[in-house]
């Protein structure tokens, strides 16, 4: 009785354990296998934990227009191969041994400052120290906007470990390089004489010249940030500097020093504002005396081309001419003196 018992028993459970093992797989492996992608993000599928390559494994990101931002000792450093990227929609399914990881490509902003690893440096992320030319400790402030690339998506997720940090390093390094061999551009002279050289050209103190050139700045950590992309797989959109600040004790210097380059500036551009005008007026007096002098002219070389006319005609006309000439002389003439011949 009891073996009958028992092989009932063993009968009616190995049943119910494949019956649970193949509910636990289909929720396991098939229900879950379901995902979607947001439209602010893009996906990647690992095989065995290696991403899927884009076609035939073959296309890298030395191909195309990414690699024109590196220098070119770089170029051949910084290749990755192409990724298959997922699109946002859904659902996709994937496979027990794979593996989806998700990136957001959304552009995202942050302090110039910030350090990933280190969120006290920096004064909490907040001022940027550098050195100028001129050996003066300045702080930046700013923003980045940055966004992850979909062309190499391969870089942000494999190419280092911590993408954010190597590019705001990158970002960084070349700011103080750019900040301490900064120069201001020079200006043209404009025609017709020389505008006077305002006070930061004058004072020759490199951070005035960078606060007056904020965004030629700007535009140039741009132009040498496009290497971004293609070393680490993140696009630096724009950076703005917003501030630059030396120490207290310098600014007080710098605004006595401004001020007194302005007070002679004002008084160079006052003293050439009033010779411009006298040449102004010069000029254009010259040009009325020249004026008159030409209507002065214009009737007797009028008269001297109808005499040439004349004579051109015959002897005769002229002679007729001078007699019609001083009839009306005559009539005009209130007495006439006549001499009389010998």
């Amino acid at each position: 009785m009891e073996e009958e018992l028992a092989l009932e028993v063993t009968s009616g459970f190995w049943p119910g354990v494949l019956l649970g093992l193949a509910g636990w797989l289909f929720i396991r492996y098939v229900l879950t296998g379901f995902f979607t992608v947001n439209q602010n993000e893009r996906a990647v599928k690992l095989v065995f934990g290696r991403a899927k390559r884009l076609g035939t494994g073959a296309a890298t990101t030395a191909e195309g227009r990414m690699s024109e931002g590196l220098a070119r000792a770089d170029e051949d450093r910084y290749v990755y191969p192409q990724l298959e990227v997922i699109k946002p929609g859904g659902p996709y399914f994937k496979m027990p041994w794979e593996q989806v990881v998700k990136v957001s490509v959304a552009t995202a902003t942050v302090g110039m400052a910030w350090d990933p690893e280190y969120p006290t440096a920096n004064q909490g992320g907040t001022v940027l120290d550098a050195v100028t030319k001129d050996q003066l400790n300045v702080g930046l402030t700013g923003q980045i906007r940055y966004r992850v690339s979909e062309k190499n998506l391969y870089a942000f997720m494999f190419g280092v470990k911590r993408p954010l940090a190597h590019v705001m390093g990158y970002f960084i390094s070349i700011l103080r390089e750019r900040i301490a061999s900064f120069e201001a551009p020079r200006r043209p002279e404009a025609d017709g004489g020389s505008q006077p050289a305002d006070a930061t050209e004058v004072s020759g103190v490199s951070i005035n010249d960078l606060r007056k050139n904020l965004r030629d700045l700007n535009e140039s950590m741009d132009r040498e940030c496009r290497g971004s992309e293609a070393r680490y797989g993140v696009i630096l959109d724009a950076s703005l500097i917003t501030g630059i600040d030396p120490p207290q004790e310098v600014e007080s210097a710098l605004a006595a020093i401004n001020t007194a380059h302005n007070h002679v500036s004002s008084d160079i551009s006052l003293a050439q504002a009033s010779a411009d005008q006298k040449l102004v007026q010069s000029r254009r007096a010259v040009e009325i005396e020249t004026l008159k002098a030409q209507a002065e002219v214009e009737p007797l070389l009028a008269q001297a081309a109808q005499l040439r006319a004349l004579k051109a005609s015959g002897p005769l006309s002229l002679k007729a001419y001078v007699r019609n000439a001083r009839l009306q002389l005559l009539q005009k003439a209130q007495s006439v003196l006549l001499g009389v011949k010998p």
